[in-house]
C-alpha cells in the first residue's frame, strides 16, 4: 500500500516512476507488455522525468513540484490540473498537451515548446471525494524565454511577472490573460489574440507598436521602445557633469554644486551605472528597468516608486534608502547592504533604516544581503530568496511572504504579524522522500 501525505495523495518513488516510464516506453514502441502511463493525483514530488519520452502520458491531478522535467516530451500528454510549481521544465515538450488548470508558477520553462498547448481554465474535478475548481492556468514568474506558444489556447492564463523574452506567440489565444509585469521584450505576436489581456506595467521592449495596435489588448501603460516618463537626453546637461555638480554638493554638505534629482527620468538608454556613486539622490518614479547596477553607491537616497525590475545591483550600497512602492521583481539584489544608517552627530543625530514598504520583491534574488532593521510592511515578496540575509529587527508587519525562502536567515527582534503568517518555506529538492509529510 502505497504512503500517502497529509492531503490523502499516494506518494511513490523514483524506483517506482522508472519503472513505471519503462513500461510506457514499450507501449509507444508497440511492444509486448507495455503500457500506457496513467497516474492520477499521485505525489510526485521532487523525482526527475528528464529526458524521458512520455507522449500520450496522464499525470492528471499530479503534485510535481519541484521536479526535474527538463527535456522531457509530454506531447499530446495529459496535465490536467498539474502543479509544476518551481519544476525544471527547461525544454520541455508541452506539443498539443492538455494543461487546463495546471500550476506553473515560478517554474523554469526557458526554451520549452507549448504550441497548441491547451492551457485554458479547468474544469472541476474531485480529489478525495471533495470538489476542486481549477481556476486559469498559472504561469506567475516563470521563465518563458524563448518558449514556444504559437497556436496555444491561453485565454485567462496568469503570465503575471512571467520572463518571456523572445517567446514566440503568434497566433496564441491570450484573450482575457492576466499579463501584469510580464517582461514580453522582442515577443512574436504576430496574430496573438489579446481582446481583454491586463497589460499593465507589461514589458514590450523591442516590439513594433504597429503589431501591438493589432491585438485587441491596451498597452498604454506597458514599457516599450517608447520612452516611458522624461527621457535621459532631455535633462538640461549630460548625467556625468550633473554627477560632479552632485559630488561637490555632497562635500561641500549642501553649500555648492546642487543635488542630483532624477524624478520621472527614463534611465533605460544608459544601460549601466556599474559602480557610480550616487549618495544622497531624489529619483522619485524613475525607471532603472534591466539596467546593470553592480555595486552602485545609492545610501540614503530617496527613490519611491522607482522600477528596479530585472536590474543587476548585486553588492549594491543600498543603507538608509527609501524605496516605497518601488518595483524590484526579478532583481539580482545578492549580498547588498541595506542596513540603517545613523546620521548626523550628538542631539541632531537621527535613525534611517532602509525602507521598502508596499514595494514588490516578486522572485527577486536577495540572498546574503544585510537588511538590519529594514522595513518592509505591506511588501510582497512573494517567491523571493533571502537565504542567508541578516534581518535583525526588521519589520515584515503585512508583508506578504507567499513560498518566501527565508533558510539560514538571522531574525532576532524582527516583527511578523502572527505566527501562521510566517514565510512558507519552499522544500529543497533533496529534502524530499518518500517519509516526508507535506509541509
Amino acid at each position: 500500500m502505497q504512503q500517502k501525505d497529509v492531503s490523502g495523495l499516494e506518494k511513490i518513488t523514483q524506483d517506482q516512476l522508472d519503472a513505471m516510464v519503462k513500461l510506457h516506453n514499450r507501449f509507444l514502441e508497440g511492444r509486448l507488455g507495455g503500457r500506457r502511463a496513467h497516474l492520477e493525483n499521485v505525489d510526485l514530488r521532487g523525482l526527475s522525468l528528464k529526458d524521458r519520452d512520455l507522449r500520450q502520458s496522464n499525470f492528471s491531478g499530479c503534485s510535481m513540484q519541484a521536479m526535474d522535467l527538463s527535456g522531457a516530451s509530454f506531447k499530446e500528454a495529459t496535465l490536467y490540473a498539474c502543479d509544476l510549481s518551481n519544476s525544471n521544465l527547461f525544454k520541455t515538450v508541452f506539443t498539443r498537451a492538455d494543461m487546463r488548470g495546471a500550476r506553473i508558477e515560478n517554474a523554469n520553462l526557458e526554451g520549452a515548446d507549448l504550441e497548441s498547448a491547451d492551457l485554458r481554465q479547468g474544469g472541476v474535478s474531485f480529489t478525495n471525494e471533495y470538489p476542486v475548481n481549477h481556476s486559469a492556468v498559472n504561469f506567475r514568474g516563470a521563465n518563458l524565454s524563448g518558449a514556444k506558444l504559437t497556436g496555444s489556447m491561453a485565454s485567462h492564463a496568469d503570465f503575471s511577472d512571467a520572463m518571456m523574452s523572445g517567446a514566440n506567440m503568434s497566433g496564441a489565444d491570450l484573450r482575457g490573460a492576466q499579463l501584469v509585469g510580464a517582461d514580453m521584450s522582442n515577443v512574436e505576436i504576430e496574430g496573438a489574440r489579446l481582446a481583454g489581456a491586463n497589460t499593465k506595467s507589461a514589458i514590450l521592449i523591442g516590439v513594433a507598436t504597429a503589431i501591438l495596435k493589432d491585438t485587441g489588448a491596451d498597452f498604454s501603460t506597458a514599457i516599450t521602445d517608447d520612452n516611458v516618463g522624461v527621457s535621459i537626453s532631455d535633462l538640461d546637461e549630460p548625467l556625468p557633469k550633473l554627477l560632479e555638480y552632485h559630488r561637490e554638493w555632497l562635500k561641500t554638505r549642501g553649500k555648492a554644486g546642487k543635488q542630483l534629482d532624477l524624478t520621472e527620468i527614463d534611465l533605460r538608454k544608459l544601460g549601466s551605472l556599474k559602480m557610480e556613486q550616487m549618495t544622497a539622490i531624489k529619483a522619485y518614479g524613475a525607471k532603472f528597468f534591466g539596467m546593470n547596477l553592480y555595486k552602485v553607491e545609492m545610501q540614503s537616497a530617496i527613490l519611491d516608486n522607482s522600477d528596479f525590475r530585472s536590474c543587476d545591483m548585486e553588492e549594491s550600497d543600498l543603507r538608509g534608502s527609501s524605496f516605497k512602492r518601488a518595483n524590484f521583481s526579478h532583481a539580482n539584489l545578492k549580498k547588498v547592504n541595506c542596513s540603517a544608517l545613523m546620521l548626523g552627530a550628538g542631539g541632531t543625530s537621527r535613525f534611517n533604516p532602509c525602507i521598502f514598504e508596499n514595494a514588490i520583491l516578486r522572485y527577486a534574488k536577495m540572498e546574503e544581503g544585510m537588511y538590519k532593521d529594514a522595513i518592509f510592511r505591506g511588501a510582497d515578496l512573494s517567491y523571493a530568496n533571502l537565504a542567508g540575509c541578516d534581518l535583525s529587527g526588521a519589520d515584515f508587519s503585512g508583508a506578504i511572504l507567499n513560498n518566501t525562502n527565508l533558510d539560514d536567515t538571522k531574525t532576532e527582534g524582527a516583527i511578523f504579524d502572527r505566527d501562521e503568517n510566517r514565510p512558507v518555506f519552499r522544500i529543497p529538492t533533496e529534502a524530499i522522500d518518500d517519509d516526508n509529510e507535506d509541509t
